[in-house]
């Protein structure tokens, strides 16, 4: 944490994947700026590959890339590393409707004008104060039923 800067996590291992070489390269700037250290993937299987031989406070992936997309990629990570924070970006986000629950990702970064505003507060945000888990459907069911016996 930078020194009197309570909003600002400290450096964090990130995992960043996109197809798209020059979106890598720009995002990962940004985010090197934020003193955060990238390692990039230009697809899914080398990502999960990454993902699983190394460790990441955080993944960021595109939706749309070749050979594995953003969904299938969240779907294996999540199935090795439940609590993993991960955020999709979208340049379809607002089209298709992608939200956190429909697509298993913490967050969810329109690509538009405001995308590197949008995705610098949920780099902070998942990395200060981790990820709000949804119960478990075990655990919901339990917390229904004593709601509803208060």
């Amino acid at each position: 944490m930078r020194d009197g800067d309570r909003n600002s996590p400290g450096p964090a291992h990130i995992l960043l994947v996109d197809d798209n070489r020059l979106g890598l390269t720009v995002r990962k700037s940004v985010l090197e700026d934020l003193g955060h250290s990238i390692t990039t993937a230009q697809h899914g299987q080398e990502a999960l590959e990454l993902f699983t031989a190394g460790a990441f406070d955080l993944v960021i992936t595109d939706y749309r890339m070749p050979k594995m997309d953003g969904f299938e990629l969240i779907k294996s990570i999540r199935a090795v590393a439940p609590a993993a924070r991960i955020i999709l970006i979208s340049g379809y986000a607002e089209a298709l409707g992608m939200t956190e629950a429909s697509t298993g990702a913490d967050a969810v970064v329109p690509k538009n004008a405001n995308e590197v505003t949008h995705l610098v507060r949920e780099v902070n945000r998942l990395l200060l104060r981790g990820v709000p888990r949804k119960p478990s459907r075990r655990q919901g069911s339990r917390l229904k039923a004593k709601r509803g016996t208060a």
